[in-house]
């Protein structure tokens, strides 16, 4: 109870310069690669308290690695804060109203999970200095979680080489820390390249990208029978050769996202995919390039840092709410879908999902259980971080009950007081842990340890291929100023 206590007060001090922090980037709302006021932010307050900031590490001009201390242990703290295309919402309203039509917005949190992390690096800092313990902090400033990858970068390149724990945390709607993998994912990007026509006087004349977009995206629809039952492949058109249906399309793109719960999967099924694109081409007279714009790895838990974390995660306990908070979370699991309710009520059990309904708030926290493995359909790249450093993460509260993520009701909640008490919970509970193992090299070589164990004799092997660099999005920024 002792670090706990500590920890609390030191993050309790400060707490609102990091709920400024979140409020700031959640109004910023930047996307993938282009989060510079963002990583500014938290850089810069890292910085004044007294970290050495590194720049634009694996070329990701929109992260950083901050610093605190020397020598070992080294414990790493993981921080995001890239926003979603499209999700612009207006803040603590229970109706979908944007700030701007088709603009950002922060629809996964992520504006809480930085400035949350944020609160962990001072804490864990202050917590050093205050009793002279040795060993160093790291804030991994990481970008384009959502689409980029930017920890898979960071990790291809060694930065996380020397590093004996890591630890995250992401917004949720129970406070828990949940012990399961997820699937792997790689990001393609398939053109197209025809021959233009009049599509009326002389379509025999043309060759029509769109029509090999079309094809490629039928024979996935096909090859769906025959994945593994855990495998995903999604895909949006990303360029359909123009407005006009009387010229034959030259030009036409598909992006895809191909997942399956192993890496090596993953690379079998994109290769089937590769196929399905060459098909296409021979079958329409057309030419194919594709790109791997991005990819990440299944997690790989850690029940000796997870145990950890979910201890003082109970110590901590579940926030106090007031009347009014209640009452804007009953407005907000009122405006969800009835598929939503159903859902949500189906994770947490007919009797919980009841009083959840009414108070959609949930003051507890859940029992922790590494027995059963739990898996997540989507990916992080977390899971990166996690073949290379034991690596742990929790949830906590920060939205109403049965909130989806990706959705306007989450950025709505993304300012409220009950999301700012659910951020700095799970400050809290990343600072405590990752004093834990500053304190005790134990703990360190066990979770070491286990992650051995659970690799059996893999190695990291990146997804990203060498030559694939993250975007230098300020060189596009200055030629669209010019």
């Amino acid at each position: 109870m002792e670090i706990t206590q500590e920890i609390s007060k030191l993050i309790d001090r400060k707490k609102e310069q990091f709920i400024s922090a979140s409020d700031q980037i959640w109004t910023f709302a930047e996307t993938r690669f282009e989060e510079f006021r963002s990583a500014a932010l938290l850089s810069g307050i890292l910085e004044k308290e007294g970290f050495s900031i590194e720049q634009s590490p694996a070329g990701l001009e929109t992260g950083f690695i901050a610093t605190f201390g020397a020598g070992s242990p080294v414990v790493a703290l993981l921080g995001e804060y890239d926003a979603l295309t499209e999700l612009s919402q207006k803040a603590e309203i229970a109706e979908f109203d944007p700030v701007t039509p088709n603009a950002n917005g922060h629809g996964c949190g992520h504006n809480l999970l930085g400035a949350g992390a944020l609160a962990a690096a001072v804490a864990v800092k202050d917590y050093m200095v205050a009793n002279g313990l040795p060993g160093t902090v790291k804030y991994y400033g990481c970008p384009a979680e959502e689409s980029g990858y930017g920890k898979t970068f960071l990790a291809r390149e060694g930065k996380f080489a020397g590093v004996d724990a890591a630890f995250s945390w992401h917004p949720a709607s129970l406070n828990a820390v949940m012990h399961g993998s997820s699937n792997a994912v790689l990001h393609a990007t398939f053109k197209f390249f025809g021959k233009s026509a009049h599509a009326a006087a002389a379509p025999h004349q043309g060759r029509s990208a769109l029509d090999a977009v079309e094809l490629m995206n039928i024979g996935a629809n096909y090859l769906r029978e025959h994945i593994v039952d855990k495998a995903r492949l999604h895909y949006a058109i990303t360029n359909s050769g123009g407005l006009s249906p009387n010229v034959v399309q030259k030009e036409a793109e598909v992006t895809y996202l191909i997942r399956a719960p192993k890496t090596d999967m993953v690379r079998a099924l994109h290769d089937r995919v590769v196929d399905l694109a060459r098909g296409a081409a021979l079958m329409t007279g057309t030419t194919m390039e594709h790109t791997i714009e991005g990819a990440c790895a299944n997690l790989v838990p850690n029940s000796t840092l997870q145990a950890v974390m979910h201890k003082h995660l109970n110590e901590l306990g579940a926030p106090e709410y007031t009347e009014a908070e209640y009452g804007y979370a009953k407005a907000i699991y009122e405006s969800l879908s009835p598929e939503d309710k159903l859902e949500a009520g189906q994770t947490f059990g007919r009797e919980l999902a009841a009083l959840l309904a009414e108070r959609p708030l949930p003051g507890f926290v859940a029992p922790y259980n590494d027995e059963r493995e739990m898996w997540m359909a989507g990916s992080t790249d977390v899971a990166d971080v996690s073949w290379n450093v034991p690596t742990a993460q929790c949830v906590t509260t920060t939205m109403a009950f049965g909130t989806p993520l990706h959705a306007w009701q989450t950025v709505a909640q993304g300012q409220s007081s009950y999301a700012h008490k659910g951020m700095l919970l799970a400050g809290k509970v990343m600072a405590c842990a990752a004093v834990e193992v500053l304190r005790s090299e134990e703990l360190a070589a066990a979770a070491k340890a286990e992650l051995e164990t659970r690799l059996d004799g893999h190695a990291y092997d990146c997804l990203v291929p060498k030559e694939i660099t993250p975007p230098r999005m300020s060189e596009h920024q200055a030629v669209v100023r010019s």
